[in-house]
């Protein structure tokens, strides 16, 4: 077993379980980078990913839910300029992050394997990128990771990443987040000053569930 984000190839099985719907669950954890992720061999059917996909409602009129964004939002926007062309990673099938951006004066682009699955904005590089609970799904987050490093312009950019976070008051077992079939990959924030210095990004917390990434020269030091 190898660790889907440093490649280690020492991870501990640290939980399992048995879903009463989806069957046994393995999870593992990295000891270099604390990266939690399930065993590949438990993810969902991509049928059934999308059928718990079809359920998300993210619309930008309810007040709830831009409460909820603003937490990204509000920092991100600080650093942002009218003008600032952004993607919208993981965007789901409705795109409201975008719509709330563009209402700023910025332009978003769209890019969601599901939803809007046309390649060609990942053809270019942004100013900004926007994932909001988006981390937690991916089957390859090096290779995501990566990715998003590509479409970062070079020259100051900035990744903004909504997810929860575990910490050392977590209870795994109980925590609701792993319960959610869809979530795969589980971060720390060691985790996420782990993918800082492997690609050479600065890092702020801006909320407990918020990170945001600057991305300078390019630095990338893939030997971590």
């Amino acid at each position: 077993m190898h660790c889907l984000l440093c490649n280690s190839d020492s991870p501990d099985l640290c939980w399992e379980k048995t879903d009463p719907h989806h069957g046994k669950k393995a999870y593992w954890k990295c000891p270099h980078c604390s990266l939690v992720f399930l065993d590949v061999v438990c993810r969902l059917k991509e049928k059934d990913e999308k059928a718990r996909y079809d359920l998300h409602e993210n619309d930008p009129a309810d007040s709830g839910y831009r409460n909820f964004i603003n937490k990204l939002l509000d920092p991100l926007r600080e650093k942002l300029k009218p003008g600032f062309r952004g993607l919208d990673f993981g965007c789901g099938p409705g795109p409201a992050l975008g719509k709330m951006l563009e209402g700023a004066g910025m332009t978003v682009e769209v890019y969601d394997p599901f939803y809007f699955p046309d390649k060609k904005p990942l053809e270019t590089s942004y100013d900004f990128i926007t994932c909001t609970e988006v981390v937690e799904h991916f089957y390859s987050p090096r290779n995501e990771f990566l990715l998003l490093n590509r479409l970062l312009k070079p020259d100051g950019s900035h990744l903004a990443v909504m997810t929860e976070m575990l910490d050392d008051e977590t209870d795994f077992g109980k925590w609701w987040y792993q319960s959610e079939p869809t979530h795969v990959c589980f971060y720390e924030r060691k985790t996420f000053l782990w993918i800082a210095e492997w690609l050479g990004w600065q890092t702020e917390f801006p909320h407990k569930n918020v990170v945001l990434y600057f991305k300078g020269e390019e630095t990338i030091c893939d030997s971590l």
